[in-house]
């Protein structure tokens, strides 16, 4: 071990110390430097009182500088490419001050986060069943058609939910169950006959699935940001059924970063609807 300190001036201090403390401490033998027993009584004492130095800065440092707060947020997937950038703005002034952990899940996820405490606000869909929770509306997304950019029904400039019989239809599964609500009901509304050929479990699937099977499937209309060359999109003809997006949230949930949020909402959807024009 280095002391960084000359052999003279090293003995001057050791000299200093036992007349301080009025015992010798050291004693030099045929090996070495060794304690005494009263040194090694001393060092003992000494060790537990740098111990206890050691706690009282750690606790002087954690009531002057506490650990930051931590606020969850989920995002059905997908979104988190237009709304996450906006929230963090709302949230900018509070940034400094707590930590945002950001996650990307199945909507039926999300709530189940937000129901057990493990989030503080997620953007999905109203999902049923969870009466602790609370939801304000977003926006309302029109569905649309997603198909092979070469496709025959690719050339209308809308399509009718009767062109889709006879298509590969690919629809979405379980793992959004509001999504495949609203499309079974569009379909059984429009008198049209429609078997699933493929159910997928979330968008990427969905879209690998309409490009390798040339099949056709509804989507909200934000899934257009993720489409590759070979797939596009066309409006339905008429009023096209639309699937809320809201922002959900535990009503027992007191943070005031929360209340923040909640309170600018407006000014959140207002950025928004600008960026994706």
């Amino acid at each position: 071990m280095k002391l960084h300190t000359s052999q003279p001036s090293l003995s001057r201090q050791i000299r200093d110390l036992e007349e301080e403390v009025g015992a010798q401490l050291l004693t030099r033998g045929a090996r070495g430097i060794e304690l005494t027993a009263a040194g090694r009584v001393f060092l003992d004492h000494a060790r537990l009182v740098l111990s206890q130095v050691d706690a009282a800065t750690e606790a002087a440092r954690r009531i002057a500088h506490p650990a930051k707060p931590c606020f969850a947020m989920g995002f059905l997937t997908g979104h988190e490419l237009t709304w996450m950038p906006e929230a963090l703005r709302i949230l900018r002034d509070e940034l400094p001050n707590v930590d945002v952990m950001i996650s990307s899940q199945y909507s039926p996820v999300l709530a189940d986060g937000l129901s057990k405490g493990k989030l503080d606000a997620a953007f999905l869909r109203r999902e049923r069943g969870l009466p602790n929770l609370a939801f304000r509306l977003l926006v309302k997304e029109p569905l649309a058609v997603i198909l092979p950019a070469d496709h025959r029904l690719a050339a209308l400039k809308a399509i009718r939910p009767q062109d889709l019989a006879g298509e590969t239809f690919v629809n979405v599964s379980n793992t959004a169950p509001v999504l495949r609500a609203v499309i079974d009901d569009y379909l059984k509304r429009s008198g049209v006959k429609i078997r699933s050929a493929h159910e997928a479990d979330h968008l990427a699937m969905g879209i690998s699935l309409l490009a390798s099977t040339r099949g056709v499937g509804l989507l909200p209309a934000y899934a257009a940001n993720f489409l590759p060359a070979v797939l596009t999109s066309r409006p339905l003809q008429g009023v096209a059924p639309n699937v809320d997006l809201v922002l959900g949230y535990n009503r027992a949930n007191q943070s005031p970063v929360l209340k923040l949020l909640l309170s600018r909402l407006d000014e959140l959807v207002a950025r928004v609807s600008k960026r994706v024009r």
